[in-house]
């Protein structure tokens, strides 16, 4: 299979070898299972390495990290339990760098710069708030953004989290009021006709977990609106 080739099961394999496999999860894909019970980005990738390589019996498959579910991009996943175990330990070094693809509705005052805030999940809600200043039980939240293009009223954004806080993009640009185009739990004005935000894992860039080699996994973003408006490779 050629690499970003779709297969039978659905999913875009983007990186593949014997410890890791990347896909380009499509927007509204759920990576691992919750209480809706839906088919899962996981299961998928299961299936397509048992039929792929011919293994009988149960796959091995390890989450390493998820994207929200309305939202696109790389995600990788372990095949062995040492790439499992070294992937988590640089998550949480944050020794994984990740790029992101986001268009939103309002240009930020600066073409470029920093984002440092203090966030809290409201985990009732599934909403995470952005705070100017620590506050009990916050995190800090820290994200650096630079404009790439506009077009009829939509910005693109090149982002690069430094930390790896649930929603912290989402949140963050919504603080500074550029909230995501569709994101309506973060302000925009209106939903995507696939109920999908405008936020794309573009990059992840690593050293293999085995190999010590350096690795960069890149998915192509969505086809339809609005990164028929506005995209980069």
């Amino acid at each position: 299979m050629r690499k970003g080739q779709s297969n039978k099961k659905g999913i875009v394999v983007v990186y593949e070898d014997n410890h890791l496999i990347a896909v380009n999860k499509p927007p509204g894909g759920l990576v691992h299972g919750d209480y809706t019970g839906d088919d899962t980005l996981a299961e998928a990738v299961k299936q397509y390495i048992k039929v792929r390589y011919k293994k009988p019996g149960d796959v091995f498959l390890g989450v390493i990290h998820r994207l929200d579910r309305p939202v696109s991009g790389v995600v990788i996943f372990a095949r062995t339990s040492k790439a499992l175990v070294r992937m988590n330990k640089m998550l949480q070094e944050q020794k994984i760098d990740k790029t992101y693809l986001a268009i939103v509705s309002k240009r930020p005052e600066e073409l470029s710069g920093t984002l440092t805030h203090h966030i809290v999940k409201d985990e009732t809600k599934n909403i995470v708030k952005a705070y100017a200043s620590p506050k009990s039980g916050t995190k800090e939240a820290i994200l650096t953004y630079e404009v790439k293009g506009e077009l009829d009223g939509k910005i693109l954004l090149l982002v690069n989290p430094r930390t790896g806080r649930s929603h912290q993009i989402r949140a963050q640009l919504s603080k500074i009021d550029c909230p995501i185009i569709g994101d309506l739990k973060y302000g925009a004005t209106y939903p995507l006709p696939d109920l999908s935000i405008a936020l794309h894992c573009l990059k992840m860039s690593f050293l293999h977990p085995v190999k010590n080699e350096p690795v960069v996994i890149t998915a192509d973003s969505p086809r339809g609106f609005p990164w028929n408006i506005l995209s980069i490779e």
